[in-house]
């Protein structure tokens, strides 16, 4: 018995066991913790198996890194999608425009339908967020950044001015959410996905503002700009839903609504500061 073959065969499997072996070990690592208890075989058995795909991919990283070094480098779609900046902006502006369009007009439906300023107020703010992106993503697909500046910079002034609006609709949400106790609650493994995505979300778009003020256009700055203020408004939505979800009784009502409270002004003062932001530096540079 050659141990040697055996041995490479179990540690570096064809790439096709590999992908079957993610979503298996993921469901059964899953729902082992939620549904059947830590001391089940089953359980055990989804940790080993976890366990065992996880190191199989860590082997597998130096591959990876080279096929897609190397597919970056030879395929003409990757070369066009990483060196034009511009093209990236438009696929993620109408991206979000069309997220932001169906899942405010669903908000609005939801408001209309059940009587309620909540579902309205989330509505008109990801409807606010959409219209804004539009018009971004109309210059973006007419003029290459920097050829018309004082177009640029007029977009880029009244996105601030549409922040400062936009907060009003803002503040309602997080009126409703403190005053009225309008909080979310959803199942464990739906609360875990949220929090994934929002967290990843939000560390992307801080990403994207710091790196697209290198290419000196307003435009760009702004659409990462409208990105950063929908993420944290997940941030404050997740909150929301942690609280509802994993509360074990520990914290009162009141200081649920203290906390939420607390992070909702902080996130309102830094939309506001934002927008006025853009606002000044948009006017200064038109002056210029």
């Amino acid at each position: 018995m050659n141990w040697k073959k055996i041995g490479k065969a179990l540690l570096f499997p064809h790439i096709a066991i590999m992908i079957v072996l993610l979503p298996i070990a993921t469901v059964l690592l899953v729902g082992s913790m939620v549904f059947i208890g830590t001391e089940s075989p089953i359980t055990i058995m989804s940790y080993v198996l976890s366990a065992y795909t996880l190191t199989i991919w860590c082997f597998k990283t130096p591959y990876l890194i080279r096929f897609f070094r190397t597919f970056k480098e030879e395929n003409k779609f990757a070369r066009r999608w990483l060196d034009d900046t511009r093209l990236r902006v438009n696929v993620s502006l109408y991206g979000a425009l069309a997220w932001n369009a169906l899942y405010g007009i669903f908000q609005l439906w939801l408001g209309f339908y059940h009587h309620t300023f909540w579902f309205c107020s989330l509505g008109a703010y990801y409807v606010c967020l959409g219209v804004m992106r539009f018009f971004l993503a109309r210059h973006t697909t007419r003029y290459a950044p920097g050829e018309k500046m004082k177009t640029e910079l007029e977009k880029y002034r009244i996105c601030g001015i549409v922040f400062l609006v936009m907060n009003l609709a803002l503040a309602l949400i997080i009126f409703f959410m403190v005053y009225w106790n309008r909080t979310f609650h959803h199942h464990m493994i739906t609360a875990i996905a949220m929090a994934a995505y929002t967290f990843t979300a939000l560390t992307a778009a801080i990403i994207n503002v710091i790196k697209y003020r290198k290419y000196n256009s307003p435009v760009f700055s702004a659409s990462k700009t409208i990105s950063l203020a929908a993420a944290l408004v997940s941030m404050l939505t997740l909150e929301s839903t942690m609280l509802t979800t994993f509360g074990d009784g520990t914290m009162t009502a009141t200081e649920q609504k203290w906390m939420l409270g607390a992070t909702g002004g902080a996130i309102s003062l830094l939309i506001v500061a934002m927008a006025i932001y853009m606002i000044a530096v948009g006017t200064k540079k038109l002056k210029q």
